[in-house]
């Protein structure tokens, strides 16, 4: 039992050590973009950050009813952040950005989200989440687009609100190759907007029927 016991401890040290240097990664991967518009989405500020190299993950922080508040951004490589501050100074919405390196890494998604069971984590490995829909197209739209692409669709989920420009869906399919084959589409256009798809974190959450008050 001691020596179980000192086997684990090495792994979990080990693993630590492995977390530790992916952190570190991510973080010379990431830039940190403040002064940015309230009216700017994720959606758009990762388009044109994309032209340095592509972005990996987006995220807006802050007061959603700021006039301004701030983003990370990581790229795939350490040479989209470095060539990502020269966009500093750059007029997104109405005011000029602040691009710095960032000093974290892009915090993980809610782990309420995260796949708990072991099937949860084989339906993430059929989903994809896209970004960027334009805000006409209906889910059968988006149902038959991914469907005439890259196979049979088990379940959809297409999202929005009425205070952004466009949507953001998640579409998991019956097999994982259909979810591989999805990351192809990503820039090709749906409606009249080219989508953005990438590998889900999360699975696909039934809808919460909620009693609204009248």
């Amino acid at each position: 039992q001691r020596w179980n016991g000192y086997i684990n401890q090495g792994r979990r040290r080990a693993n630590d050590r492995v977390r530790r240097t992916e952190r570190e990664d991510s973080i010379r991967r990431t830039v940190y973009v403040s002064e940015l518009d309230h009216a700017v989405t994720e959606e758009r500020l990762a388009d044109i950050f994309a032209t340095c190299l592509p972005v990996v993950d987006c995220r807006i922080c802050g007061d959603p009813h700021s006039v301004l508040r701030f983003a990370f951004i990581e790229f795939s490589d350490e040479e989209g952040a470095r060539t990502a501050l020269n966009l500093g100074g750059t007029i997104f919405g109405f005011y000029p950005v602040r691009v710095l390196p960032s000093k974290t890494a892009i915090l993980p998604v809610n782990p309420k989200f995260l796949p708990r069971t072991e099937d949860e984590k084989e339906m993430v490995m059929r989903t994809v989440y896209c970004t960027n829909i334009d805000k006409m197209v209906t889910q059968l739209d988006v149902k038959n687009f991914f469907e005439g692409l890259c196979g049979e669709v088990s379940r959809l989920r297409l999202l929005g609100d009425n205070v952004h420009s466009t949507r953001i869906a998640f579409v998991e399919f019956v097999h994982a190759e259909g979810a591989i084959m999805a990351l192809n589409c990503s820039r090709m256009i749906l409606g009249t907007l080219p989508v953005r798809v990438s590998p889900s974190k999360t699975p696909v959450k039934p809808r919460v029927n909620r009693v609204g008050s009248n």
